[in-house]
């Protein structure tokens, strides 16, 4: 009978072969206790470093989460006071513009005008004041988490 192509290609496979790997056998040998001492000794160690590692890293997340709480706080509330302070401008703006239209003289609109300059110079230089206050009052407020915790950490470390 003759072969067909199908039967031919299964005939054809060769079968795997199974190889032995070489079995090496390991020395056996028993580990000196000094040396198995030393190495538990490492190992407590490392997992006490990782402790401390772990709760300075956490100390410092907390740190930051606070400053960062801080200056947000403290820009919000220097915002509001720029804002305050620039109302308080307008109004006096607008307060002038008022009297000006009522002036019946032009001496009249000067003397205002001169009196509004005073006025706005002292009140500039007050509000000037006041916002410097504010905004190192903030940077303060900020800085002294970190200043604490570094101050902390080295007296730790010392």
């Amino acid at each position: 009978m003759p072969e067909t192509a199908a039967s031919s290609a299964t005939k054809s496979k060769p079968k795997p072969v199974a190889v032995a790997a070489p079995a090496f056998e390991m020395p056996k040998f028993e580990v000196p206790p000094v040396f198995r001492e030393f190495a538990e000794k490492g190992i407590a160690q490392a997992k006490e470093n990782y402790e401390k590692c772990k709760s300075a890293a956490e100390q410092a997340t907390d740190v930051l989460e606070d400053t960062y709480s801080t200056a947000s706080k403290g820009c919000a509330s220097y915002g509001l006071k720029v804002i305050e302070t620039t109302r308080a401008n307008t109004d006096a703006t607008f307060d002038l513009m008022s009297e000006l239209m009522g002036a019946k003289s032009y001496a009249e609109v000067v003397e205002l005008t001169s009196a509004f300059m005073r006025k706005q110079f002292d009140a500039m230089i007050a509000q000037t004041k006041e916002l410097s206050e504010h905004a190192q009052k903030v940077a303060t407020d900020t800085v002294e988490p970190i200043k604490e915790s570094i101050s902390s950490t080295f007296n730790k470390a010392a």
